[in-house]
Formats: structure tokens, C-alpha cells, sequence
């Protein structure tokens, strides 16, 4: 009997162990992704549509803006926004109506310039939208965006485009000019007549900028030595641009966000710079601060 009775408790405790150690299965599955054809970044002008005009116009031309598209479900959309030195998280929904797809992505709205992503993606190669701010005492309330998709991709051996002028508007110089006009007629003693009148004056790169790869090239101090301030700036920020660094101060936008291969993705790339980036960094900054510049006047 007392046989009978272990079988049974050992029959039971073999049982009930067996029932503790089988897997539980999960009904919670991962979101399936979809439309990942679209994942990566999309890059254009983020133009000002609409702004506070009783306040004095800050922004005179238009900032460059990466938005990234990371992950796409049924039930939710995230990514980023990278513009003029701020990197914003995204989150929100795609809607599909035929074959429209239209997305509402929020930033996170802990920040005074976050604000509400609307767009829509045309033939799956145009991005088109508009960026509404959260705050509506704003100076730029609201604003609009064509963008293309792009890859981005170190590229070391990219330059400057010739094409371009490259002339500091953001920090002008107030200069006084006196002009002097001849007098005609002989009851006049005078024969001249001077006016005095101020205007603005700017500094303006030199074609070093485009002949010097601060990227590859060891740069000595025999290089640079006689180069302007600006020039100075430019070569040293344009290692940064060629690793898609977002510029947050504008007099340095200003030149890099109308150049075609300039990509930004992050407002942190240190930790990308080569030996020589770094070198050449470090050599051009200590010229910064004795270099001059020269002023001249120049259309807009």
C-alpha cells in the first residue's frame, strides 16, 4: 500500500513540474512593417509659409530639412526631423486613400520650436507638405516642403560649388560713403556738392575655399596664413557639412544649405572625424582668431 502511495505522489510531482517548465506562448506579435521603400531621408528647402509680421523678418532665406522616415506599421510611424541644428524625434500615423498616402507626425512638443509634421508622398519620389508649430505666438508659424529622397554617403573628395558667391549676408558692417555730385550753373560758387549716406557692407570668401580640401589635404600653416577670416570659417565647417552635420548658427547655413551634396543627419558627428579632420580643425581655428576680414558691398 505504502508503494502504491510514493508511485502515486511521485506520478503527481513529476506532473506538475513538467507543467511549470512548458513555454508560454505569447499572442503579442510584432507590428508587421510595410512600405519600407520609403524608410530613409528626404531632403529639400523648409520655407517659411506663414509668419508673425507685426515682428521683424529673422530668416532671409530658407533652412535645409532631412526628414527621416524610420519604421512604418498599420498603427504607427516614427523617425526624425533634422533642421538648423535641432534633431526631433517623430512619431504618428500613415493614412492611405487610393493611392494617396498621407502621414501627421508630431514632435515631441517638450521643445518651444516642436510643432506637427503634415505631409503627403507623391509617386513615392515627392514629399509634400507643411510644418505647423505648436506655440502660435511664433515669429514663423507655419511652413511648407517639397522634399526628394536622398542617400547620404561620406564623401571626403566633395567641394564647394564655383558657382556660387560665397558672401556672409547674416552679419552685414554699416559703413559711411559721402558722394559728391558736381553743381551746375555759374551763380554757384561750389562747383561740387557732397552727400553723406551709410550702407551695408559684407565680407566675402576668397577662391581658397574652393581649391583647398580641408577633408584630405594636411594643411600647414604656410596654406592658410594668409587667408581672410571667412575663408578660415568656410574650410573648417565644411569638414563638419561633409559629415551632414546641421549648422545651428545661421551665418554658417547660410553657405551650405543651398549646396547640392549637403545632406544634414545629425547634430553630432565628432566621434566621425578622421586624424587629419581633426589636425585641420585645430590648425584653422588658432588662425581664426587673428585673421581679418574685408568688407565690400554686394547685391542680394
Amino acid at each position: 500500500m505504502k508503494n502504491i502511495l510514493y508511485l502515486f505522489l511521485a506520478a503527481l510531482f513529476f506532473s506538475c513540474n513538467s507543467k511549470e517548465k512548458q513555454p508560454q506562448i505569447s499572442d503579442n506579435k510584432m507590428p508587421e512593417e510595410i512600405r519600407t521603400d520609403l524608410y530613409g531621408s528626404w531632403v529639400g528647402d523648409f520655407v517659411v509659409a506663414e509668419r508673425d509680421t507685426t515682428q521683424p523678418e529673422k530668416e532671409r532665406y530658407s533652412n535645409k530639412i532631412n526628414i527621416v522616415i524610420k519604421k512604418i506599421t498599420e498603427t504607427e510611424v516614427t523617425g526624425q526631423s533634422v533642421v538648423a541644428g535641432n534633431n526631433r524625434p517623430l512619431s504618428g500615423t500613415m493614412k492611405r486613400t487610393g493611392n494617396t498616402i498621407s502621414f501627421t507626425l508630431k514632435e515631441p512638443g517638450d521643445d518651444k520650436n516642436d510643432g506637427v509634421f503634415t505631409f503627403e508622398i507623391q509617386n513615392d519620389t515627392l514629399l509634400k507638405g507643411t510644418w505647423t508649430a505648436n506655440n502660435p505666438k511664433k515669429e514663423v508659424r507655419k511652413r511648407k516642403f517639397e522634399l526628394t529622397k536622398k542617400q547620404f554617403k561620406y564623401d571626403p573628395t566633395v567641394m564647394l560649388p564655383d558657382n556660387n558667391m560665397y558672401v556672409d549676408y547674416e552679419n552685414p558692417k554699416e559703413e559711411e560713403v559721402t558722394y559728391e555730385e558736381e553743381n551746375e550753373g555759374e551763380e554757384t560758387k561750389d562747383t561740387t556738392k557732397a552727400e553723406t549716406y551709410f550702407e551695408n557692407v559684407y565680407r566675402m570668401a576668397s577662391e581658397s575655399i574652393l581649391k583647398i580640401n580641408s577633408s584630405t589635404q594636411k594643411l600647414k600653416e604656410s596654406d592658410i596664413k594668409n587667408l581672410k577670416k571667412i575663408d578660415l570659417e568656410i574650410l573648417r565647417n565644411t569638414i563638419f557639412a561633409r559629415h551632414g552635420f546641421s549648422f545651428k548658427t545661421k551665418t554658417v547655413r547660410q553657405f551650405f544649405d543651398d549646396v547640392e551634396w549637403y545632406i544634414p543627419i545629425s547634430t553630432n558627428v565628432d566621434d566621425q572625424l578622421t586624424s587629419v579632420e581633426k589636425e585641420n580643425i585645430a590648425l584653422l581655428k588658432r588662425f581664426e582668431k587673428y585673421a581679418e576680414d574685408n568688407y565690400d558691398s554686394f547685391g542680394r
